[in-house]
């Protein structure tokens, strides 16, 4: 892929496209990736997990949301809201190319799967990693103690705190277990236990309502963004099985 993809603003997001393993290929799929609060495309719990699905033969597309990365916009502006409608327009530019598209998101990125989901039939696999659901308990917890528009996202300079963050996440979104029940799409969610960025709970909250209809992996000892190779190897894997899976 080599065009350009703008969100409904005009803004020009950033992605990285790369092929699967031709001899593996799953030739009508294509695997979504998007990052968390703070993050990029090249996080390495995106890089990864988009290096193993190559592997296994997955076209990937891993992107940064507005005003994160190299992507065109305002970081202030980096709601889970506007961050739906870029999503969004990453599906309008692929979906033509692909007659099956599955969405990994990591952190906040999951909440935005979550809303897409529940509204979009053209995501036929969903994968959650840490990702977050009760977004108000989330914002409150790391960023309370902050003024908005004046303080910052966990004391880094080029992530400025803005009301309108907080306010989509408190009061807009507040919480997307609600949704859980219009997503149709089979859907993993993979969270370790020793997350204390976004909490295990939040896929506790997922399963508690949709039962059997999901799938859990919890991962002992796992932080936020699964950073110990052990952990890495844990969740990647799991991850290619299960869209291999979805796949076959």
């Amino acid at each position: 892929m080599n065009q350009t993809i703008q969100n409904s603003l005009g803004e020009t997001l950033d992605y990285s496209f790369a092929p699967g393993n031709a001899d593996t290929a799953k030739n009508d799929w294509l695997v979504i990736l998007g990052h968390g609060v703070t993050g990029n495309k090249d996080r390495s719990v995106i890089v990864d997990t988009a290096k193993a699905l190559n592997a296994a033969g997955f076209d990937t597309l891993r992107f940064s949301f507005a005003g994160n990365g190299d992507s065109q916009g305002d970081f202030r502006d980096a709601t889970i809201s506007k961050e739906v409608g870029d999503l969004a327009s990453i599906l309008d530019a692929v979906t033509s190319s692909y007659s099956k598209i599955a969405y990994i998101g990591h952190s906040m990125g999951g909440a935005v799967g979550v809303i897409q989901a529940s509204r979009d039939a053209r995501i036929n696999a969903l994968v959650s990693l840490a990702g977050m659901v009760d977004t108000k308990t989330f914002a409150q917890t790391e960023f309370g103690q902050e003024t908005p528009d004046q303080g910052l996202m966990w004391d880094e300079s080029s992530c400025p705190l803005s009301a309108k963050f907080m306010h989509d996440l408190c009061h807009t979104i507040d919480n997307v277990a609600p949704l859980a029940e219009m997503i149709r799409a089979p859907w993993l969610l993979l969270h370790g236990t020793s997350d204390d960025v976004v909490r295990p709970q939040d896929t506790d909250l997922v399963q508690s309502l949709k039962g059997d209809s999901v799938k859990v992996i919890r991962i002992d000892g796992a932080d936020h963004s699964f950073n110990q190779a052990e952990h890495k190897i844990q969740m990647t894997q799991a991850v290619v099985d299960w869209l291999s899976q979805q796949a076959s």
